[in-house]
């Protein structure tokens, strides 16, 4: 089992002998290479950065840990988050872990059922309130700021530096950083973790280069793509609707700095990857992660992203978080006669 990423990056992180070294098993998830899909883009190799596999089933655990022990260090003995479901599950598990209160601030009808149930069973007090997400973000500042909480979403530096390993592990597992990195952006802490993550293992001469940070946001909440915020985003992958990101300018810098591109894709692109990833590559994923499969498609279509180069998709959260997204698409199982003979004929195989 993982040591955790406190432990095993401690160096690269703020943390020091009064940090309490909690882990649920994060980190340490494999980048998985493409059976069919590099060769269809034309791409030199093609991973894909499974960060479902992470303990609550999506990336936010590696920052969310760095954020919890940093609260228990300070003596806090509560957290608080808006969420549009990720965090809040991973703020209520870790809460969990280390015996702290914690409170979730979700937008009416704007979380998956999946992430809702798991803040709940890990005993979170859970919140709705009307609005989107980046209202409920405003809400649990304020809340922090004047109340005796500590406030857990990405705003919170400790979260930004716990996600950065995930840069870490690309280059320590494959070698090299990648030629592309893409990447979903809805609040867009992660496009701007990974970065600093690449940066300072550059600096390092842990690895000869810096990828190009390709950002994905969904068509109908794209407001990096816009240049302005969107009032009321859209957009059936959850985990990012979200219409005024906070880490706007870390995401921007991301894609400046690297010489990348943030763009978007349209709900059918992101469910049509989402479809291929599980039937052509064994990979259920959420439907934000699947954006960014099918931002590296269009960019590699349009000639924004060479083919031949190496990329790396990252996949921040497992679809069973949200089931409902391709449920209507999945056929009920076909009912046969309780005999191998009528089994046989329904799968159409022949006779030994």
């Amino acid at each position: 089992m993982t040591a955790g990423v406190l432990s095993r990056y401690a160096e690269w992180l703020p943390i020091g002998e009064a940090t309490p070294r909690i882990s649920l098993g994060e980190g340490a998830t494999p980048c998985v290479s493409s059976r069919v899909m590099a060769q269809q883009m034309g791409l030199a190799s093609l991973h894909f950065k499974l960060e479902g596999l992470n303990p609550t089933g999506s990336f936010k655990d590696r920052g969310m840990v760095v954020a919890v022990a940093k609260a228990l260090e300070q003596g806090s003995r509560a957290i608080v988050c808006a969420s549009t479901g990720n965090t809040s599950a991973s703020a209520a598990a870790y809460a969990a872990r280390v015996g702290l209160r914690a409170g979730v601030v979700v937008p009416a009808g704007g979380i998956a059922s999946g992430k809702l149930l798991q803040a709940q069973v890990h005993g979170a007090a859970v919140l709705s309130v009307r609005g989107g997400f980046d209202a409920a973000l405003r809400l649990v500042r304020e809340l922090s700021e004047r109340y005796a909480v500590t406030l857990v979403n990405s705003v919170n530096p400790h979260r930004i530096e716990g996600q950065k390993t995930a840069a870490f592990e690309i280059v320590d597992e494959l070698g090299d950083a990648p030629d592309v990195l893409a990447i979903p952006v809805g609040n867009a802490g992660n496009i701007t973790a990974y970065w600093r993550g690449f940066r300072e293992y550059r600096a390092a001469h842990r690895c000869s280069h810096l990828p190009r940070m390709v950002g994905a946001q969904a068509a109908g909440a794209a407001p990096l793509v816009l240049g302005e915020p969107v009032a009321d985003p859209m957009t059936v992958a959850s985990a990012i609707r979200i219409g005024n990101p906070a880490s706007w300018q870390g995401a921007v810098d991301a894609r400046d700095e690297s010489e990348g591109l943030i763009d978007s894709v349209t709900d059918d692109a992101i469910l049509d990857a989402q479809d291929r990833l599980a039937r052509e590559e064994g990979i259920f994923c959420e439907p934000a992660s699947a954006a960014s499969l099918a931002v590296l498609e269009k960019a590699v279509g349009a000639g924004a992203i060479a083919r031949g180069a190496h990329a790396v998709c990252v996949l921040t959260g497992t679809g069973l978080k949200d089931p409902a997204a391709v449920s209507a698409k999945v056929a009920p199982p076909v009912d046969v006669e309780p005999t191998a003979d009528a089994v046989a004929a329904a799968l159409g195989l022949p006779r030994a």
